[in-house]
């Protein structure tokens, strides 16, 4: 595997993922793009993808192992599609080390799932364990290069993001996509994060990528493009915190029906008033009657309707 190559063109990403001993399986918007990386060092990986897609995680990183030990597993933050394969990966590869940001780790070692926010986002993830810490700051070798660890706060608090200085290569998890960036969950529970993502985008602005691997969708290297558009709808959500809330509703329906595919109104609505995003965010009046609970969801699915990210068929709700 290639180590110390002069960093690629910027217009082919690929290239300089390959030079940096980097192989990136894009995955989709349930489970977390796996970034693995290897060379002289630890063979690594970052990130996990969801529950549901754990097996299939597994066999995706076996196969582009052909046999190789997996001594490292990164997670960039510990939302349920980043690290929800993580204990299948520590049942497959005992010897492997797994380090997280050093903000939830109690919470891991008790096993604090509403902390860990799976309970309050209805999302799942199986308890795993944790040996070492990603701790802002500092680096860390991973295949045959040193690898800086950034805080990212903003989509999550105590979410970090990797830099390969050598190759001018970012892993931005959900601070940076290719088109935005992801949720801001604190503001989901009344804490002021708006600013802290601006912060995180000023960070990545200095550092300078040349390419780019998202947390999800495909690597990029259209950097400054990229950055323009998040501080654009940085922007609209600060303008008009009340469309980033219901941006953020949405998302938490259509992610449960990618992994359900399909489920019953009645179903989804006992989801949603178990939900404490939800049930936390829509007004008093409508929580306490579950008629109108149901009206006011209909109102969010009609919008992911036209957005053609569901349909209906009679009382079921099918993803799309």
């Amino acid at each position: 595997m290639p180590s110390h190559s002069s960093p690629a063109p910027i217009d082919d990403p690929h290239s300089t993922l390959a030079n940096a001993g980097v192989t990136c399986l894009e995955r989709g918007w349930l489970s977390a793009n796996n970034i693995l990386i290897r060379g002289e060092g630890p063979t690594a990986l970052v990130d996990s993808g969801y529950s549901a897609h754990a097996p299939q995680t597994l066999a995706l990183v076996a196969a582009n192992l052909e046999g190789a030990p997996l001594d490292l597993l990164l997670n960039t933050h510990l939302h349920s599609d980043h690290c929800g394969g993580n204990a299948e990966l520590q049942r497959a590869y005992p010897a492997l080390r797994t380090l997280i940001p050093p903000g939830q780790a109690a919470s891991v070692t008790n096993w604090d799932p509403v902390a860990l926010t799976f309970e309050p986002t209805g999302q799942s993830c199986p308890r795993f364990t944790h040996q070492d810490l990603l701790t802002p700051g500092t680096s860390i070798r991973l295949g045959s290069l040193n690898w800086d660890i950034h805080a990212a706060k903003g989509h999550d608090p105590h979410s970090i993001v990797l830099f390969q200085a050598e190759h001018r290569l970012l892993i931005s998890a959900d601070a940076l996509w290719e088109n935005g960036f992801g949720i801001v969950f604190p503001e989901l529970e009344g804490v002021s994060a708006f600013d802290e993502v601006a912060a995180t985008l000023d960070l990545l602005e200095a550092l300078t990528p040349t390419t780019v691997i998202p947390g999800h969708g495909r690597v990029f290297n259209d950097f400054s493009g990229a950055l323009a558009r998040a501080r654009s709808r940085l922007e609209q959500f600060v303008s008009q915190p009340d469309k980033h809330r219901r941006h953020a509703l949405k998302v938490l329906i259509k992610f449960k029906l990618l992994e359900w595919q399909s489920v019953s109104m009645d179903a989804l609505l006992d989801w949603v008033l178990a939900t404490s995003y939800f049930f936390n965010t829509m007004p008093q009046t409508v929580r306490q009657n579950r008629i109108q609970t149901r009206e006011w969801l209909d109102q969010l699915l009609i919008e992911l309707e036209r957005s053609q990210a569901l349909f209906r068929n009679g009382d079921m709700v099918v993803n799309r």
